[in-house]
């Protein structure tokens, strides 16, 4: 029985959008294709109408759980505008976060097989980081420059370090040591670059 061209395409966005969740779950190398496609209800035979190869589908999985992420963001900053920062701080670097294997940030999940994988997968990440140190500049009032600010990638990278390690230990004290100390962190450094910039006129 042949699909339709409409359900074809409902196939491939729920293929990417299980791929996303499962390949935080698991690693890019984790878990292959044929257990891909059972999480998505299909066989392994539907994916090469759908996709190029298994890379292809991680370059399009890593877009989607880029954007998935970036949406939490606007989530906790509608629920916070007048602390932005603070309220993505308190999402990001909070326990219930680190617990999220296949919907925490592809960053922390991913980051390190990223860096093993092709130029589009890379690219997948670079788009999605690159929406993080432009939502951080906006905050820390590094908005106007091309470049990412140094103190928005600061702030990424001690977030997105905290949460792994949080993530690497047994130890729950230590764990949530590694959250607390990453919070301050970035509070302080908020805090202190306000007092530089002196109260609005």
């Amino acid at each position: 029985m042949r699909v339709s061209r409409i359900q074809a395409a409902e196939n491939r966005e729920t293929v990417i959008n299980v791929a996303s969740r499962l390949f935080r779950e698991h690693g890019f190398d984790g878990i292959g294709l044929k257990d891909l496609m059972k999480g998505a209800g299909l066989t392994q035979g539907a994916f090469y109408k759908q996709f190029a190869s298994k890379e292809d589908l991680a370059a399009q999985a890593s877009r989607r759980a880029m954007e998935s992420a970036t949406h939490r963001w606007a989530e906790a900053t509608a629920a916070k505008p007048e602390d932005p920062l603070g309220a993505v701080v308190a999402f990001y670097l909070s326990t219930g976060h680190r617990e999220e294997r296949m919907d925490g940030c592809p960053v922390v999940a991913l980051g390190s097989d990223a860096a093993r994988q092709g130029s589009d997968v890379k690219a997948s990440f670079e788009a999605g980081i690159r929406e993080y140190l432009d939502l951080l500049g906006s905050w820390v009032g590094d908005a106007h420059g091309e470049e990412p600010s140094d103190k928005a990638m600061a702030i990424l990278s001690t977030m997105v370090g905290a949460v792994v390690l949080s993530r690497a230990v047994n130890d729950e004290h230590l764990s949530k040591q590694f959250l607390r100390a990453a919070t301050e962190s970035v509070r302080m450094g908020s805090s202190a670059s306000d007092a530089q910039r002196g109260p609005l006129p």
